[in-house]
C-alpha cells in the first residue's frame, strides 16, 4: 500500500521479466530501514558490551576459585562469583539472540523498501494502465473511489488459450488431446489448428455446459486476449468409422492424360526419352 510516485508503462509496451513498472512513495520504508540499522548497530554494540562483561566475570571467578582454595574468602563470597559469573553468560547470550532479531527486523524492512518498486513478474505486453502518479494503491483494497488495486495489467501472449462452453449433449464427443479448429470472428477466413488441453470436471447449470480448455497451436500477434471465436472439434479417423481408405497413387495433371488404342496413358521421361 502507498502512493504512486511514478509510473514507467503504457498500454501496448511490451515489458521483461523483472523490469521496473512503477515505483511507490519509499520515505517511510527508508526511515524504517535506517532506524532497523540503527537498532542492529545499538544490539552488536550492546553484545560486545556483555560478552566483554562476562569474560571478565569468568576471570574473577577463576582468581575466586584459586582465593578459596587457600582459605582466604569465604564460601558464600565464592558463590556469589560464580552467581555473577553465570548471569553475565546468560546476558551474552541473550544479546546475542537481540542481534539476530534486529537483524531479521533489517530483512523484513528491506522487503518493504523493495516492495515500492513494482516489477513485471514475467514477460509480456501492457493491456491496461490502470494508475497514475499521486494515487493511492494497495492490494488489499476492494478498488473503487481513489484508490487502485494495481499499476496495471501485463498478458503472456504465449499463455494465451481458448475457453469454450460445450452443450452436455455434446460433451461425450470431446477428449483431451482431441483436433480443433478455431476461426477466430476478427479473421474468418484464417483457420487456426488447436488442440483440446482438458475438460474441466464441473457443469454450468443454468447454461447446461461443460467449460473445455483448447490450446492454440500457432503463436501470431493477431490473437489478444477476449478475443471472440469459434471452434469445430474434428473427429478422429478412428471415429468416422466406415469411411474408406484414401486412395493410392500418384497425382498427375489432367493435360498430361492421353488416349491410345482405347486407353488413358500417360508418357514418363526415362533416360532423355519418353515412354
Amino acid at each position: 500500500t502507498g502512493k504512486v510516485r511514478d509510473v514507467r508503462i503504457e498500454e501496448g509496451q511490451r515489458v521483461a521479466a523483472g523490469e521496473i513498472l512503477a515505483t511507490l512513495d519509499d520515505s517511510e520504508a527508508l526511515v524504517e530501514v535506517e532506524l532497523c540499522r540503527a537498532q542492529v548497530a545499538s544490539a552488536r554494540a550492546q553484545q560486545t558490551q556483555a560478552e566483554a562483561e562476562s569474560a571478565n566475570a569468568e576471570r574473577e571467578y577463576v582468581r575466586a576459585q584459586e582465593v578459596a582454595a587457600q582459605k582466604l574468602i569465604s564460601v558464600s563470597a565464592l558463590d556469589a562469583a560464580r552467581t555473577q559469573t553465570e548471569a553475565l553468560r546468560a546476558r551474552a547470550s541473550s544479546q546475542k539472540s537481540a542481534v539476530r532479531v534486529a537483524d531479521e527486523a533489517l530483512k523484513a524492512a528491506q522487503v518493504q523498501l523493495d516492495n515500492t518498486i513494482v516489477r513485471a513478474p514475467f514477460a509480456g505486453v501492457v493491456t491496461v494502465k490502470a494508475a497514475q502518479p499521486g494515487e493511492m494503491i494497495s492490494p488489499v483494497s476492494a478498488g473503487g473511489g481513489s484508490i487502485r488495486t494495481g499499476i496495471g495489467t501485463v498478458v503472456d501472449m504465449d499463455s494465451l488459450e481458448i475457453q469454450v462452453d460445450v452443450s452436455e449433449a455434446y460433451i461425450n464427443r470431446v477428449q483431451p488431446g482431441q483436433k480443433v479448429e478455431a476461426v477466430l470472428n476478427a479473421y474468418p477466413e484464417w483457420r487456426i489448428p488447436a488442440e483440446v488441453i482438458a475438460i474441466v470436471p464441473t457443469a454450468d447449470r443454468s447454461k447446461a455446459t461443460v467449460k473445455v480448455r483448447i490450446a492454440l497451436g500457432t503463436k501470431d500477434p493477431r490473437i489478444v486476449p477476449e478475443m471472440g471465436v469459434r471452434v469445430a472439434f474434428l473427429e478422429s479417423q478412428a471415429a468416422q468409422g466406415d469411411a474408406p481408405p484414401p486412395p493410392r497413387g500418384v497425382l498427375v495433371p489432367l493435360q498430361a492424360i492421353r488416349q491410345d488404342a482405347g486407353k488413358d496413358v500417360v508418357y514418363l521421361m526415362r533416360d532423355g526419352q519418353a515412354e
